[in-house]
């Protein structure tokens, strides 16, 4: 191809003469409405308004298919729609435009049309005209309300989830008719060893059971009651309630009664235990969030005494607490916001101190003083108690590398620290003590490691392995509150404890009640043959010292000797005692 040069190019000359004005410009290309109408994809109509109603003037093939109104035809002697009724309003309002939705029913099921009104310029000696248009979100609003639908529901069971069952029962208190008396109900449920199903027989086995499970719930309820999951093996029933707490107990024999037989998961067969918490509302004006949250409450108490429980005044606001307890108590462990006190333990023969226990103490900014019976409780329930009683070994063995550095040299005593049962089944307990005589540099036989009848009754055989590792660490054992539990003469004689501690419930009357006195007496004998120590808690008098020493009692601790005390104090405290006191 021959290339051309550009300086070859002939140009045309230009005038100074203007372009045509906005209404002379290419006079000749101007359309009709009806063409640039047909030109939308969505309907879309020229409209009038006067007191005889609305009519369209063009109207594009999509307008007339949707609203089934043919160009250039008055509508007065139709019914009025919604969509009339809005343009009216928006013809009087004054308004240059407007939208809205527009719903309405179809041969399909519902159609939803976003619809916007405009006024169009004004013409000389012509009606006032409005553009109208309608964009069908049918399918939009579809897949809305699917999606809805899957965030309101359980994919597992297909019940309504914690938010959806909300949502029903909003919807049941304002739609249906009650009764002046009627009142609701909420019915929590939880399926107690859900956790070992899943443990044992994997995620599809739990997932079948909690499908079985719905399904005979389902087969419980009345009509009109609804029956949700809210949570992983919680299950939640609203109930109308006629005849208040009679309907509700009813409602509960009919679950009992559908979970009584046993549910066959491949070739086992499991039997399903619940426990179920129920609350009622005061009147239906009640906040339901608050009464789901009653009966969570609840049940969380029939979790603990296998009963079904009725809501209680009070019940909630003690939910509250421990929640604000486990909150404080989780931040306090974060940044040291507890201490230990140190009860003296007193040897009965001579007076002389042989050691301390350590008690958790903790004063909270917001809370004040928190007692050790709330907040080990809410740590034990929330799974606190492992870094608590790690905190407790670290500190206390340190409290007895501190007090050797001040004397010059170890001291006499040593310090007892409590273990939980929960904390001896989740933690690594030896290593915990091995690293915590470690780091303090303190022997052995100085820390104490106090248990419970319950940790050994839950788990013989794990307690028996971890007493042997202690014992390894040269540890004394003290069997704690022994003769409130379930030991017997065979775990006594097969475990390597050495010391026994008597409940104080038993010492503290011991000499106003003579059966309690025969308690005591038969405990120190079985301790003697044994060839164990025995401790007596709750020694509160010098007549109760005094007996015990005479019954051959080795140890006592209680507040006639001291009550708990800082570590400053105690130490102190062994000071001024420390060259033999009687009692």
């Amino acid at each position: 191809m021959d290339s051309v040069s550009v300086r070859n190019w002939t140009v045309d000359t230009t005038d100074d003469t203007p372009l045509l004005g906005e209404g002379e410009t290419h006079p000749a290309q101007r359309m009709p409405f009806t063409d640039w109408l047909a030109a939308l994809p969505q309907a879309a109509a020229i409209l009038t308004c006067d007191d005889s109603g609305i009519a369209s003037i063009n109207g594009n093939l999509p307008f007339r298919t949707a609203f089934g109104e043919p160009a250039d035809r008055r509508q007065t002697n139709k019914p009025a729609t919604e969509w009339r009724d809005r343009v009216i309003a928006f013809v009087q309002s004054g308004r240059a435009s407007d939208s809205f939705e527009m719903r309405r029913e179809g041969k399909l099921g519902p159609e939803y049309f976003l619809c916007t009104i405009g006024r169009l310029p004004d013409r000389q000696g012509m009606k006032a005209q409005y553009l109208f248009t309608a964009i069908d979100r049918t399918t939009e609003r579809t897949i809305e309300k699917n999606l809805r639908r899957e965030l309101l529901s359980d994919g597992l069971t297909a019940l309504p989830n914690r938010t959806g069952f909300g949502e029903e029962i909003d919807d049941r208190i304002a739609n249906s008719a009650w009764p002046d008396s009627a009142q609701f109900g909420i019915i929590a449920i939880d399926l107690s060893r859900f956790s070992r199903v899943n443990e044992s027989l994997g995620p599809m086995a739990g997932d079948e059971l909690l499908i079985t499970v719905a399904k005979r719930l389902k087969s419980s309820l009345r009509q009109g009651d609804v029956l949700a999951r809210i949570g992983g093996n919680d299950f939640a029933i609203f109930a109308r309630l006629n005849n208040g707490l009679s309907d509700a107990l009813h409602i509960v024999q009919r679950i009992r009664e559908s979970m009584s037989m046993p549910i066959r998961l491949s070739d086992l067969q499991i039997r399903v235990d619940c426990a179920i918490g129920c609350a009622l509302s005061i009147n239906q004006d009640d906040d339901p969030d608050d009464v789901v949250r009653k009966a969570q409450a609840a049940v969380k108490i029939a979790k603990r005494t296998g009963k079904v429980e009725i809501y209680r005044n009070g019940v909630l606001k003690e939910a509250q607490r421990r929640f604000s307890i486990e909150s404080r108590l989780r931040d306090a462990l974060a940044r040291g916001g507890l201490t230990l006190a140190y009860q003296p333990l007193i040897h009965l023969p001579t007076g002389e101190i042989t050691g301390f226990e350590a008690l958790a103490r903790w004063e909270d900014e917001e809370l004040g003083f928190v007692s050790p019976a709330e907040f080990i409780a809410v740590a034990e329930e929330s799974g606190l108690i492992t870094p608590l009683g790690r905190w407790a070994a670290y500190e206390a063995a340190q409290a007895l590398s501190r007090w050797d550095a001040k004397f010059g040299q170890p001291l006499s005593v040593g310090v007892n620290v409590n273990l939980s049962p929960i904390q001896m089944a989740r933690d690594d307990v030896a290593s915990m003590f091995e690293e915590a005589l470690r780091y303090s540099g303190v022997a052995g036989h100085r820390l104490t490691a106090e248990i419970t009848e319950s940790a050994i009754v839950a788990d013989p055989d794990k307690a028996r392995k971890l007493l042997v590792a202690l014992k390894d660490l040269q540890m004394p054992i003290a069997m704690d509150d022994f003769g409130t539990g379930y030991s017997n003469l065979a775990s006594l004689h097969s475990l390597p404890i050495d010391i026994l501690k008597i409940d104080r419930s038993f010492v503290t009357s011991m000499l106003e009640d003579h059966d309690k006195q025969v308690i005591v007496r038969t405990i120190l004998s079985l301790a003697e043959s044994l060839n164990l120590k025995v401790t007596a808690e709750g020694i509160e008098t010098q007549q109760l010292a005094h007996a015990l020493q005479q019954m051959g009692c080795w140890q006592g601790q209680g507040y006639y000797f001291a009550k708990a005390m800082t570590e400053a104090e105690a130490y102190d405290y062994w000071r001024a005692r420390w060259n033999f006191e009687t009692i």
